[in-house]
């Protein structure tokens, strides 16, 4: 039996991955590196092209019970961050290039994983297919895919923040600090005084864009230019990403704000500037990102810049099992279906393999219930509603647990959540006979 998975990013990785352990036939196509993308840089299979962080690790945080609930079904991109980590203090952080190394490693090794470096322009929806081209599908499948489930377009603006090189950071002014000493000191912090902080914001609001061909940016609100926040006003960048509460200074001032910055790869030569995604020109990145203290002769290993995502509007064409209603045999995964995040997509490439073998060997797909993290964000996509846009994983999604004292309600959604998909495997391993 032969399954098509369409791109090999984080989703079509998880997918084949799944696939290919069951025995399965699979043909992975990957355009890159024969066609790249405006925001890859390697041939790589799951490159993170935006934050090197997969956010928080805690049980009690959404993401969190997220990538928990992946480990029950064994993911492969939870095994590669745990081998290509970096320090991130509560979050768990990688090094992108160890990581996507690490995954392209792992499926090359499979005899049954046949690697196809072409573009697939045309679905055949009479083949089992799993379409995870992820937010950068090339323009000629998305036509197709338009054409196929009547779409109209469908996207918003996603921007990367800058990777610096550690060797231009000013150390005497930069200092490591957990917030409030909590956990480890992982984090490089940058703390501005008002009148510094002042100069920074005016030339900030003030500085060049990179044009869009749009008549209007729309932008995805948690990834959102850090000079189209600062135009909100200064508050939503000093009670947002530049926060200072907790990140007191060795010799105890209390900053006005403070930007961190984050550990991008193991040997400790680069970091990347949290919460800092822009489409400033490059030159006025340089310009403007000079005058946060510590980092006036900063060097840049990579400049932020902004891209196009797409993504389908997923109510209209997904089942809440990743299938299309349209053409049975025919599954969405990843960022494309109307998730966002790395966790979100892989997750989804997870369930959507896990249900097209359900239907390759004719038994009943699995609807996952909404008390588990993947299963809210399965049912929030394929739901009814007008303006859809893409979902993250989180708490306001999930049925809620009032009736839980406040202390202990995100402890308790965990406990829940991972128990409900520890019954979600044990029910698919009872439909496969194992």
């Amino acid at each position: 039996m032969e399954i098509n998975i369409i791109g090999a990013g984080l989703a079509g990785s998880e997918a084949a991955y799944f696939l290919a352990k069951l025995g399965y036939q699979v043909n992975l196509y990957e355009m890159r590196p024969k066609k790249m993308t405006g925001a890859h840089e390697t041939a790589n299979f799951a490159e993170l092209v935006c934050s090197n962080s997969l956010k928080s690790s805690s049980l009690e945080n959404a993401c969190g019970i997220l990538k928990a609930e992946m480990e029950i079904f064994s993911s492969l991109c939870m095994e590669a961050a745990k081998v290509s980590s970096v320090p991130a203090g509560q979050s768990l952080a990688v090094d992108r290039d160890k990581f996507s190394q690490y995954i392209t490693d792992k499926l090359k090794s499979f005899k049954n994983i046949n690697i196809i470096n072409e573009e697939v322009t045309n679905i055949d929806v009479n083949n089992y297919t799993i379409i995870a081209t992820g937010p950068l599908t090339s323009d000629d499948l998305s036509q197709n895919i338009k054409e196929l489930f009547g779409l109209d377009d469908f996207y918003f603006y996603d921007a990367q923040a800058p990777i610096i090189y550690a060797d231009s950071i000013d150390y005497n002014k930069a200092y490591f600090k957990s917030r409030y000493d909590k956990g480890s000191a992982d984090y490089l912090n940058c703390p501005f005084t008002k009148e510094e902080f002042d100069k920074f914001y005016n030339e900030l609001i003030n500085a060049e864009e990179v044009p869009t061909p749009d008549f209007e940016l729309k932008v995805f609100e948690a990834c959102m230019p850090i000079e189209v926040m600062a135009k909100r006003g200064e508050k939503t960048l000093t009670f947002g990403p530049m926060k200072p509460v907790g990140l007191r200074t060795p010799d105890g001032f209390s900053p006005y704000a403070v930007v961190q910055l984050r550990q991008d790869d193991v040997s400790k030569t680069l970091y990347n500037m949290v919460g800092f995604q822009t489409h400033l020109k490059f030159g006025e990145q340089k310009r403007v990102f000079s005058l946060i203290p510590g980092l006036e002769k900063v060097r840049f290993a990579k400049y932020g810049r902004i891209h196009k995502n797409t993504y389908i509007n997923a109510p209209k064409i997904l089942n809440s099992t990743l299938q299309t209603k349209k053409y049975q045999k025919v599954f969405f995964a990843g960022q494309l279906s109307g998730v966002e995040g790395y966790v979100e997509s892989f997750a989804t490439g997870i369930i959507a393999a896990l249900n097209l073998d359900l239907l390759i060997n004719n038994k009943e797909l699995i609807v996952l219930p909404q008390e588990t993290m993947i299963g809210s964000l399965l049912h929030y996509i394929s739901s009814q509603q007008e303006n859809f846009v893409p979902m993250n994983a989180n708490f306001g999604i999930v049925p809620s647990l009032l009736e839980v004292n406040k202390k202990e309600r995100k402890k308790t959604y965990g406990v829940r959540a991972l128990e409900k998909i520890k019954e979600v495997k044990e029910l698919y391993e009872s439909r496969r006979g194992n």
